[in-house]
């Protein structure tokens, strides 16, 4: 007995030695000195800051930092993450609470590093992995934009991290790991259209962010880059070889969907993508260009494949032989009474009329999250401006109905396998 707890008090110690020296390395690798703040508010020239309001359109950085319309760019929002729930700051120049005191070099250090002004580490759901490839001049010219802003006073407010998470020096073994500070290199042979489009994806859209699946520690899985993500609990779609859109993309219909969320034969913009497409209106033409030319090089690697897309029209009646016979007679009296009328119109360039919902690339998803999330949830335009929209379904279908719909138009509309876990998808939306 005696040596079993002395066996057991030697493991304690040695677990408290290795925590001891785990901690003492994760210091050294965070800790960065807190940069002097700076006393007057420096001058730019009206070139410099057009160039950073192009940029921060570009970035989408109003998504994560203005969550009301009325304080633009005062934080708040927050962003649920496997590892708890992050909040974003105040990128005002208020002196107090937002980044009045920070120096250029300052904001420079947390676009490329994530290390705030104070020293401190920034959350990785602030996407410095991708701002670390920026230029300095795109860097320089967004911290121009984001100084000339109206300061506002707004305080940060407390994150709330599951255990151990909040503990800040992890980042640092994060950012050893997925922190990769090589600039970002030109490819030799595209044009400068295409490279223009592959560095705004990289380091200013930050595109494979939500495209790109993560690892269990929440970074890129590299060996899967542009392989399908997610975003906000909606599925983001491969943008490679891999990518499930039922009809190839043409460089125009792209540029016509980042432009405005709707493209000819394909769906519209919905979730966080939507957001994504308010932004991109309001950035330079040429960029949403290049980035159209460089997404359609991507996509083009997709093989050729036969889709019931090229031959849409009405969907079926569950065949009396279906295995599964009572959910897709359920599943298609739905889609009859409520999608029907719409979707087998088809759409039309100025009708009221719907996607011909073998069309629709949320039915060869390998994820269910977004056809459900767009029955449910609807689609709706940002306020004040014309667009399509669907109809939110989220009281009027029983979370069986939706379910049975899902699987009906899987089957019948994609001539797809059945979604693993589409009950369990269901219940967790229709809740929230």
């Amino acid at each position: 007995m005696v040596k079993i707890r002395r066996k057991r008090h030697i493991g304690w110690w040695l677990l408290l030695a290795a925590v001891i020296v785990a901690s003492g390395i994760a210091f050294a690798i965070m800790w960065r000195p807190a940069l002097a703040p700076q006393s007057t508010q420096p001058s730019f020239d009206t070139t410099r800051i057009g160039r950073g309001a192009n940029l921060a359109r570009l970035g989408m950085c109003a998504s994560c930092h203005t969550p009301d319309l009325s304080r633009p760019f005062a934080g708040g929002k927050p962003m649920n993450t496997p590892f708890g729930t992050v909040h974003s700051t105040n990128i005002t120049p208020d002196a107090t609470t937002g980044i009045g005191a920070w120096s250029e070099a300052a904001f420079t250090r947390a676009m490329r590093e994530g290390v705030a002004r104070d020293g401190h580490l920034l959350y990785p759901a602030f996407p410095y992995n991708h701002y670390v490839r920026m230029t300095d001049g795109d860097i320089q010219d967004l911290y121009a934009y984001f100084m000339t802003r109206p300061a506002i006073v707004a305080p940060a407010r407390e994150n709330r991290m599951t255990f151990p998470f909040g503990f800040r020096p992890l980042v640092a073994f994060w950012n050893v790991l997925y922190l990769d500070d090589a600039p970002w290199q030109p490819v030799a042979g595209q044009s400068a259209e295409w490279n223009r489009g592959a560095y705004l994806a990289d380091a200013v859209a930050h595109c494979a962010a939500c495209h790109t699946p993560r690892t269990l520690l929440g970074g890129p899985d590299l060996k899967k880059q542009l392989g399908g993500g997610e975003a906000d609990d909606w599925y983001a779609p491969a943008l490679n070889q891999d990518s499930p859109s039922p009809l190839p993309w043409t460089r125009d219909q792209l540029h016509a969907y980042l432009r405005t969320g709707v493209a000819h034969d394909h769906a519209m913009a919905a979730g966080p993508m939507q957001d994504v497409v308010t932004h991109l209106a309001q950035a330079d033409e040429r960029d949403v260009a290049a980035l159209a030319a460089w997404t359609h090089s991507q996509l083009a690697k997709a093989p050729p494949r036969a889709t019931p897309a090229q031959q849409a029209g009405p969907l079926p009646k569950p065949g009396n032989d279906d295995p599964d016979l009572q959910r897709m007679t359920l599943g298609y009296a739905v889609y009859a009474n409520s999608c029907a009328r719409c979707h087998d119109a088809g759409r039309d360039a100025s009708s009221g009329t719907a996607l011909p919902l073998q069309k629709a690339i949320a039915l060869y998803d390998p994820d269910p999250r977004d056809l459900i999330h767009i029955t449910l949830d609807g689609i709706t335009p940002p306020d004040g401006e014309p667009s399509r929209f669907m109809p939110a379904f989220k009281t009027i279908l029983t979370d069986e109905q939706t379910g049975a719909l899902a699987a009906y138009l899987r089957k019948y509309g994609a001539n797809q396998p059945v979604w693993p876990d589409l009950d369990k998808a269901v219940r967790k939306a229709s809740k929230e």
